[in-house]
């Protein structure tokens, strides 16, 4: 009797132990039930947001899972950010000086169609752009300065060698080990066809070259601009390492994007008692820097553009990445939420949260894979301790430069200068998160610094950081061509803001900055120039100011 007991109970914890792998089995494969219609037809099985009322039922969702997390969601107004603060800046800008988002009747129209509270489609009518015949942005890149032209490239100045007999598959782009031993080193594989029918980002890709990311006027940029906002997203997956979520996008065309998503509103500062290495990373600085950069003339930041997603369709439909999908949730407010896995930010209290699934974002294009163009990890000279008490090695020692000077690749060639561009570069936005920085491989020391990772800049608009500044008051060295532009940036024809305002304007999500972020820019310029010319009288002009021009350059308009 004994031992049909111990049977019984044996087989009675058999049947628990399957019955509990049977569940936790479906369980798993509930992600790609979820991706399948009727009829076993993939797509959403739950009707789209779009043909629903705002506060209708929620659409079908793995139910356990759902109520397991909404048990733990917080709905403090810091982590349900949505598109809607665009029109928040746009009622706010508008209402100020100048009319930060376009002004006058525009402005008007959009603080009164903020107040319904009314989802913003992609198609999203824009500010328009500033009244008067003459664009100064055009009338910008026309200067000499900005036409100057480059010293002749030879196949050894492009990082791509175009060999038009090697045919390209554009599926191949996805794969790490596509590029087999058939293929030469230093040649990309293109199609049997011209360049013009190449997709952008290929067009793009095959312009680097040692002096620049892409030239002053390729069309192609323009164009992978558009791509970037307008390309179906075919699927996503969460980028490792970094503090911050930052998703892989990919589009039809093949080409890859890297998102962030938006976090923080255009108006929000960043806490004064935050440290920037917990700051929150922005959607619209990758934006902003992009055209910073251009208009600076330095060409170091791959094309970014801002773009309203599709939550729903566009990141949880097409993902592969089970631990990103499974942190999608519905919040209390009916809006479909995510928070992906990373080393900040990342929880239910920092949920990322569309209107009802629509989410604002940057997407910069990715550069060429490092299977095909390795670079070069630099660590900054003039990086910060990322501590709470120490301070760096430059913060206490006012001699620092001259060490630098001595220690390779800063003792030859351009890269001080480098270095000295991209301290101009962060002031005027505010970036201290500089702790390394990248080059390629291919052309050794003498290149240009690659500006990535710019979302911790314009989080202040109310405060200059001046150690920013330390390395240009330390090495009192500066390119001529920059210090030329940045004068030519201070006129009032030439204003930065102004200029800054105009190229954000053609951006699908405008506003990207708010007005103040723009005046602060104005400021800081101010602070670049008299910190240049304290060097100048400190050293005399020649010991300073580095004549990189190839050619005699006329000036003379600069002094009008």
């Amino acid at each position: 009797m004994k031992m049909l007991l111990v049977r019984k109970f044996r087989v009675l914890i058999l049947m628990v132990f399957l019955v509990a792998c049977t569940m936790h089995i479906m369980i798993d494969l509930l992600p790609r039930l979820e991706r399948r219609g009727p009829e076993g037809r993939p797509g959403c099985s739950c009707p789209p947001p779009a043909a629903a009322p705002p506060r209708a039922a929620a659409p079908r969702w793995p139910g356990k899972h759902t109520l397991r997390i909404l048990q733990d969601f917080s709905a403090e107004p810091a982590s349900n950010l949505s598109s809607q603060s665009r029109e928040a800046a746009e009622r706010a800008a508008g209402g100020g000086a100048g009319g930060g988002a376009g002004g006058g009747a525009a402005a008007a129209a959009a603080a009164a169609a903020g107040r319904a509270r009314r989802l913003i489609g992609p198609g999203a009518p824009r500010p328009p752009p500033p009244a008067g015949n003459a664009a100064p942005l055009a009338a910008l890149f026309q200067h000499p300065l900005y036409r100057a032209a480059l010293p002749p490239l030879a196949d050894r100045d492009l990082l791509f060698n175009v060999n038009s007999d090697i045919r390209f598959n554009p599926r191949a782009a996805e794969q790490p080990e596509w590029q087999n031993e058939e293929h030469h080193e230093g040649f990309l594989p293109t199609g049997e066809t011209s360049v013009d029918s190449y997709p952008n980002w290929l067009k793009f890709h095959i312009g680097i070259n040692r002096y620049e990311l892409y030239s002053r006027h390729n069309p192609a940029i323009e164009a992978l601009l558009q791509d970037l906002v307008s390309q179906k997203i075919t699927s996503v997956a969460m980028k490792s390492g970094g503090t911050q979520l930052k998703l892989i996008m990919t589009f039809q065309n093949y080409g890859q994007a890297l998102f962030k998503p938006m976090k923080q509103t255009r108006e929000q500062e960043t806490p004064p008692d935050f440290f920037y290495f917990s700051d929150y990373e922005r959607h619209n600085a990758e934006i902003a820097a992009f055209h910073l950069d251009r208009i600076l003339d330095f060409r170091r930041v791959p094309p970014v553009a801002g773009r309203l997603v599709n939550m729903t369709r566009e990141i949880r439909d097409v993902t592969r990445d089970k631990k990103l999908w499974r942190t999608f949730f519905i919040s209390p407010a009916n809006n479909i939420c995510f928070y992906g896995e990373c080393s900040y930010y990342c929880s239910t209290e920092h949920a990322l949260c569309g209107k009802p699934d629509q989410i604002e974002g940057s997407l910069a294009a990715f550069l060429p894979d490092l299977s095909l163009a390795k670079r070069k990890t630099w660590r900054n000279p003039w990086r910060r301790s990322y501590h709470k008490r120490k301070k760096a090695e430059w913060e206490v020692d006012p001699d620092y430069c001259e060490e630098v000077k001595q220690t390779p690749p800063y003792d030859s060639g351009t890269r001080i200068l480098d270095i000295m561009d991209m301290t101009v570069f962060d002031f005027l936005m505010g970036n201290m998160d500089r702790h390394h920085y990248e080059t390629f491989e291919k052309f050794g020391n003498e290149t240009f610094i690659i500006h990535l990772d710019n979302g911790r800049g314009f989080g202040k608009y109310s405060h200059d950081e001046l150690s920013i500044l330390v390395p240009l008051n330390q090495c009192c060295r500066i390119r001529k061509s920059t210090y030329l532009r940045l004068q030519l940036l201070a006129k009032e024809e030439y204003k930065l803001s102004l200029l800054m305002k105009e190229s954000l304007l053609k951006d699908k999500i405008a506003p990207i900055l708010y007005q103040p972020h723009l005046e602060a820019m104005d400021r800081r310029l101010r602070i670049v120039l008299k910190a240049v010319s304290d060097c100048i009288e400190k050293d005399g002009y020649d010991n300073v100011v580095e004549n990189d021009f190839n050619t005699d350059v006329n000036t003379v308009t600069t002094e009008r």
